[in-house]
């Protein structure tokens, strides 16, 4: 089975949206660029993750966000070509991308379960918090990939859900602090 990774910025109150611009509309949108000095070994995780990602998946809106920056960006030419899926019930095929690399639209959390059932290797979602909520309140995510900024936002996306459901039990795979504050984990997802 696939392992399905997400990859975020979150403040230490747990909000992973708006971090490099205000695009969720709140105050304290591009917080990742705000009062925390720049430290590059802070943000290498970025980096190694290109080692393992084999397809990236995103939930509508952080696809019609990057797809067009991220395609013609230096920054991210590695995730060209890599197969991309966006779950939705209402993108349409003729609003996907030209030039990003093959792109698949899944219409439900059934559809991610089976994309994890086929052959390949790790599977990373990048922003999406919301897709994120709902993969993890079904236990498809296998593991977190977090940058931890030293900021309390109030406002925003959380990351992890208020619903009633079972444990989650995370793994403590490997962690690191940076000069500036930001703090690395990255948990397995155990049961």
């Amino acid at each position: 089975m696939r392992d399905l990774v997400y990859t975020a910025f979150m403040s230490l109150d747990g909000v992973v949206d708006s971090p490099g611009g205000p695009s969720e509309g709140h105050r304290s949108g591009g917080w990742v660029f705000k009062d925390i000095e720049f430290v590059p070994d802070a943000f290498s995780l970025k980096g190694d993750e290109l080692a393992d990602t084999t397809a990236l998946m995103f939930g509508r809106r952080s696809y019609e966000a990057f797809a067009p920056t991220w395609r013609d960006s230096e920054d991210h030419a590695a995730y060209k070509e890599l197969p991309k899926y966006v779950v939705s019930s209402t993108l349409s095929e003729d609003a996907l991308v030209d030039g990003w690399g093959p792109t698949r639209i899944l219409r439900s959390v059934d559809d991610v379960l089976e994309l994890k059932k086929s052959e390949g290797g790790s599977i990373f979602i990048h922003g999406s918090a919301e897709l994120a909520r709902r993969l993890s309140d079904a236990g498809l995510i296998d593991r977190y990939h977090l940058l931890v900024f030293p900021v309390l936002l109030g406002a925003g996306k959380s990351l992890f859900s208020q619903a009633d459901k079972d444990r989650q039990v995370l793994s403590l795979r490997d962690s690191a602090t940076y000069s500036n504050g930001i703090v690395k984990l990255i948990y397995d997802v155990v049961g």
